[in-house]
């Protein structure tokens, strides 16, 4: 695992954790003025859901992981929800991925725009992903790009595209409604066809969806040779020579998967 902040002195609002059997990503979102709505912040939000989905994964091993996924947004938003104003758009969220060897199988869970891919044995890599949140964002993309970042007008917009979440015809994410998980995009594989996952916040995933630097397969050989830290280094240089805006980066490499 490799997971680093946007930028020094700033929190890292993702979280990864694994257990033997189960990996999870966090990928924590709010915005300027969540602070006023949540006393805790995104960073606590992310922490706190990702170390739940920890704890259920070890201890309920034969309820599905969606349904593990609602108990813990239940769980997380019941930490705060006497002190904080968990239904207010702007209060902490994330997306999330999760990925558990059972019974012969990988399943996995993917919310939000996070990214997983399965490294098969015969075949290219299966990417698994949610574009809902993409395709709702476009109408909004260029009300942003035109705005100051950090503007009342900024603001504005993305609270307008916020308001998107969690609605049907609009996109999910891990927030205050556990019925959330039951729109995750799910599946399984038998562990015997991979060799490989690897699990990105979309910090890390901007090597191939945004800056276009490898395919997948390349990504795939790139962590099998130099690690994880070296796909966030790449992306770093890209944000750096495009003068683009860094965000937390968070990845999460397993291997020997055929062996389990």
């Amino acid at each position: 695992m490799t997971s680093t902040a946007a930028r020094t002195g700033r929190a890292n609002e993702d979280f990864t954790g694994a257990l033997p059997t189960a990996a999870v990503l966090i990928d924590g979102a709010g915005i300027s003025g969540t602070e006023s709505i949540c006393r805790h912040g995104v960073a606590w939000y992310a922490g706190r859901l990702g170390g739940s989905l920890l704890g259920l994964l070890s201890l309920v091993r034969d309820r599905s992981l969606p349904a593990l996924l609602a108990e813990a947004i239940k769980q997380t938003t019941d930490d705060h929800r006497d002190t904080c104003d968990v239904a207010d758009p702007i209060s902490p969220s994330a997306t999330v991925a999760i990925l558990r060897l059972y019974d012969g199988l990988i399943e996995y869970v993917v919310l939000g725009d996070s990214t997983l891919v399965l490294d098969r044995a015969d075949g290219g890599p299966l990417v698994v992903s949610d574009p809902r949140e993409v395709i709702i964002s476009r109408p909004y993309r260029s009300a942003l790009e035109a705005a100051t970042e950090g503007t009342d007008e900024y603001h504005r917009v993305l609270r307008d595209l916020r308001a998107n979440r969690n609605q049907p015809g609009g996109f999910w994410v891990a927030k205050d409604d556990p019925r959330a998980a039951d729109e995750a995009i799910t599946g399984s594989c038998p562990i015997s066809e991979l060799t490989g996952a690897v699990l990105l916040s979309n910090g890390a995933s901007r090597i191939v969806d945004r800056f276009r630097l490898a395919d997948w397969p390349e990504v795939m050989t790139v962590l099998a040779s130099s690690g994880p830290a070296e796909i966030i280094r790449r992306v770093r240089q890209a944000e750096a020579r495009h003068a683009v805006a860094a965000d937390d980066a968070t990845i999460v490499h397993c291997t020997g998967l055929g062996e389990a």
